[in-house]
């Protein structure tokens, strides 16, 4: 991106976060500074496991189970019952990590020094479902289809936007998974960069795509279904596999049998099936490993305007099975304690 003149950094009290992006790998990190903590807000409690009975008991007070009650943002998308119940609704964060871009043309790309950052202009929103207790594995398969839709129309309505060069979904399931809240949700935000994760993703399809003249996702997947020995759920439109290289244990891919490169491009069949792999996945890991937190996130091409034929957008699932260490938090590697082929037989059974 194009520097401009220098700039001071502006007061935390005028923006909600920035985007600072790492002088030697290019990669961007958001400083919540609207979010400002004190030393104290980061000491760790001697006991933070929560258990099934004390998540029940906040039901009364969980901000999701009455948005209006408790002063959530107005909805931008609600689904409803024939009998006018809302199934799921979805509406802007009330503490976002990105800024709305509200009367603004451009954003202001500034410098400090030898570094580069720029205001975190973007979209956050939170995609609820009715339910306090039930989690996507054990929902109806259609309610997940209509989750997958949910996010395919925020996802469309938000790709135009002058801001908004990506867009990440991701759900976050108990708190060693990051959520704050017990009440089972998604998140959806639309930034104005493509991370280095997605970059790394986008030119390694594409480097493949060159030298073999084949997808990279479609080979793999054309091998799984051959071996079929890490496949652990497959309809008509969808196989669900844990990966070759897993990075943890029990993670498992979730990927269309046609090559896709964009999730909004999704049919209404692809999201029935999406749905029933989605659901069938997390309700597998929830018998092995026992209802633990969990991670996933959606990877589709970037709404950037370039052209992307060699990718193929796919749901990734990740159980909560270990915390990263010196060696993770040095080198980026995870180590996986069970073999991927093994994972996959524990899922295979349920």
């Amino acid at each position: 991106m194009k520097k401009t003149k220098k700039r001071k950094l502006q007061s935390k009290s005028k923006v909600i976060s920035q985007l600072r992006q790492d002088l030697i790998t290019g990669d961007w990190v958001v400083i919540a500074v609207g979010r400002s903590k004190r030393p104290d807000d980061f000491k760790q409690a001697e006991d933070e496991s929560r258990s099934a009975s004390a998540v029940a008991a906040n039901e009364t007070e969980c901000p999701f189970c009455d948005p209006e009650a408790s002063g959530q943002k107005k909805d931008v998308l609600i689904y409803k019952t024939s009998e006018g119940k809302w199934t799921l609704r979805v509406f802007p964060n009330k503490y976002p990590a990105f800024t709305r871009p509200i009367g603004r043309k451009k954003i202001i790309h500034q410098t400090e020094g030898p570094y580069f950052w720029m205001e975190g202009i973007g979209y956050h929103e939170v995609i609820v479902t009715h339910d306090h207790y039930k989690h996507i594995g054990e929902m109806d398969p259609l309610m997940v289809a209509e989750i997958l839709d949910a996010y395919q129309t925020r996802y469309l309505d938000l790709m135009n936007r002058k801001s908004v060069r990506y867009i990440e979904i991701f759900h976050n399931y108990g708190k060693a998974a990051g959520a704050s809240l017990a009440h089972p949700h998604s998140q959806l935000v639309a930034v104005p960069f493509v991370s280095s994760y997605i970059n790394s993703e986008l030119q390694g399809a594409e480097n493949y795509f060159r030298a073999n003249g084949e997808c990279p996702y479609c080979v793999m997947l054309k091998w799984e279904q051959e071996q079929k020995e890490r496949i652990v759920f497959e309809n008509e439109h969808f196989v669900a596999f844990c990966p070759f290289a897993s990075r943890a244990a029990f993670e498992v891919w979730i990927i269309s049998k046609k090559h896709q490169p964009y999730f909004e491009r999704s049919s209404e069949e692809d999201k029935i099936a999406g749905g029933e792999a989605l659901h069938e996945i997390i309700k597998k890991i929830n018998r092995v490993l026992g209802r633990p937190a969990f991670n996933f996130y959606l990877h589709t091409a970037p709404c950037d305007g370039k052209d992307y034929p060699h990718y193929h957008w796919h749901i990734e699932v990740l159980p909560k099975t270990s915390t990263w260490a010196g060696f993770e938090l040095s080198t980026g590697v995870e180590i996986s304690t069970i073999e991927p082929e093994e994972a996959a037989r524990y899922l295979q059974k349920q």
